[in-house]
């Protein structure tokens, strides 16, 4: 993926209010995070590297000053099957 792709993403704000990804709108397509897999920050941009029912691993990346989303990578992977998947 060359450029970063404006996108939707519902989030969950826990006990302690920080925002976590739940689904994630492309287009007309929406898509459900299955797993964080990680999150980091930068200095301006909040990022977290997921799993989502589609069987893709995603990069998506939070601005914190304009607070837009954006696609940053995705993969589609073989998905294991079994408890350590």
């Amino acid at each position: 993926m060359s450029a970063p792709l404006p996108i939707e993403v519902f989030c969950y704000a826990g006990h302690r209010g920080e925002e976590t990804p739940r689904r994630i709108k492309m287009g007309e397509r929406m898509i459900h995070v299955e797993r964080i897999v990680d999150r980091w920050l930068a200095p301006d941009h909040r990022y977290f590297k997921l799993d989502a029912d589609d069987g893709s691993r995603c990069i998506i990346r939070h601005d914190v000053r304009t607070s837009q989303w954006e696609l940053v990578y995705y993969e589609r992977y073989q998905r294991k099957e079994g408890p350590d998947r």
